[in-house]
């Protein structure tokens, strides 16, 4: 039986979310026993071509979900009054939009609002548009977005709050609520390139990252273990994440990308997930949401 908790995104974005929808995957997903729901951050859909995961990446154009997506703290806050026990994630959260104040007292009252079960993965943004939206330059990425995890923790942490940094400045106050955990909530930072890797391993958080290739997967999480483990933290305290940005399909599939597949395709690949000791695994899925649930449903059952 394999030790990886499944997940699945809610269906959160485009122009046939509803509500209702949004209730139904969610507590169909606790009563299958899935371990967490998830949403995602999306400001705009730019109506030009965009570079898609940032600079660099392949221009395309950007998908008609983008154009409606419901905001993933509101949703799970939401869904934490519809469920009882499934945990609440974001894959991800962009953080650079919001000051960290308001972004760290908002993450501290889904928390509390749903008894302790959120998992905050974090991220610091991609899209040219967005940051042009938000009125935040896209330099303020990196030691930006360092520093803004830094402040939320402050505002996690005993009162008075005091923060004195490059970016952001916090007078000696007290904010709350806090999070249930006393150390705050868990924290993931969705990672890939090096550089977000070091900073994930030297903040001491968990990690989210998406598979495309298993070799590149082992890579990605052997170095944020080594580096975690250098910089004075203990690597098997920090979870790691595995997001499937595919599907879970009926039939199997001759030629197929790690975590997707039939169920039976799936549930071996989780034995490979075991041997890296990832905690969770989640797909973001373009099937329908019903029929997702059924196959990992069926996933649960062979794994």
């Amino acid at each position: 039986m394999s030790r990886v908790e499944l997940g699945i995104g809610l269906p959160t974005s485009g122009r046939g979310v509803s509500p209702e929808g949004i209730a139904q995957v969610a507590e169909g997903a606790e009563r299958i026993g899935l371990g967490a729901v998830w949403t995602f951050d999306r400001l705009l859909r730019p109506t030009v071509p965009i570079a898609m995961g940032g600079p660099g990446g392949p221009v395309m154009d950007p998908p008609e979900s983008f154009g409606t997506v419901y905001d993933p703290l509101e949703a799970l806050t939401y869904v934490a009054a519809r469920t009882a026990r499934i945990r609440l994630g974001t894959s991800v959260l962009d953080t650079l939009f919001q000051n960290p104040v308001i972004l760290a007292r908002r993450l501290a009252t889904l928390d509390r609002l749903s008894g302790g079960r959120l998992l905050a993965g974090l991220g610091q943004g991609w899209m040219s548009q967005e940051f042009e939206a938000a009125g935040v330059p896209m330099a303020r990425r990196g030691a930006g977005f360092e520093e803004h995890v830094t402040a939320m923790r402050a505002v996690w942490g005993p009162d008075p709050v005091r923060f004195e940094g490059r970016f952001y400045r916090i007078p000696e106050s007290e904010i709350g609520p806090k999070p249930v955990r006393q150390d705050g909530p868990e924290v993931l930072i969705g990672a890939a390139a090096p550089a977000a890797l070091d900073r994930a391993a030297r903040l001491g958080t968990g990690l989210c990252t998406v598979v495309f290739e298993w070799d590149v997967l082992r890579q990605t999480i052997d170095t944020f273990r080594r580096t975690a483990e250098a910089a004075g933290h203990d690597p098997s305290r920090l979870p790691v994440v595995v997001q499937v940005n595919g599907d879970v399909t009926a039939k199997p599939l001759d030629e197929r990308a790690p975590l997707t597949g039939s169920p039976e395709q799936v549930a071996g690949d989780l034995a490979t997930l075991d041997e890296l000791d990832v905690r969770h695994v989640l797909w973001m899925s373009d099937v329908e949401p019903a029929e997702q649930l059924r196959l990992l449903e069926r996933v649960l059952a062979l794994g």
